[in-house]
């Protein structure tokens, strides 16, 4: 999974019990990490934290609205949504709820959710990523254990989401 990545320190990570909030630098525009955050998706996430699974997923997105979904299209062309975008702000912001349960189960219910915000920060001629994954409380009993989860997922996440941008920024 962690071929070719930039280097995990340059993530910074801070935790309380119901919310984990990342830091990072990117070598880009705000434009340029905004646009790679939302329409590369399929290019840094991990395919296997996704209900297909590598050999089987097809398609990973954003619809990018308000109100649109974060969704998978694996085999057979089956459609899995596991967010909604609440806040679509290009290039500053982007919220959105976090539907998958600590079971990898769907959560239908936004109300039962926790929530994604993600803000771009020009920092000189780099921009500072920060994402908060926040109201773990929502997940019910297994919140905590939740979120200790994805604090080494999101670590994994935003490696491969600052490979990608770095990538793209010394190729073109």
């Amino acid at each position: 999974m962690g071929q070719g990545m930039a280097d995990p320190e340059n993530i910074r990570q801070d935790v309380e019990r119901y919310a984990l909030r990342n830091s990072l630098l990117v070598p880009a525009t705000a434009e340029q990490a905004y646009a790679v955050f939302t329409g590369a998706l399929a290019e840094w996430w991990v395919r296997e934290y996704t209900w297909s699974g590598p050999a089987a997923l097809a398609e990973l997105g954003i619809e990018p609205r308000p109100g649109g979904m974060l969704y998978e299209i694996g085999p057979y062309g089956f459609r899995s949504d596991w967010g909604r975008v609440l806040t679509w702000d290009p290039p500053r912001r982007l919220v959105f709820t976090w539907q998958i349960g600590p079971d990898r189960v769907p959560v239908p219910d936004p109300a039962r959710a926790s929530e994604v915000e993600v803000l771009f920060l020009p920092d000189g001629s780099q921009t500072r990523v920060e994402v908060e994954h926040r109201y773990f409380d929502r997940h019910g009993e297994a919140a905590e254990g939740y979120r200790k989860a994805l604090t080494a997922g999101w670590h994994e996440l935003l490696s491969r989401y600052l490979t990608t941008v770095t990538r793209g920024t010394t190729s073109g």
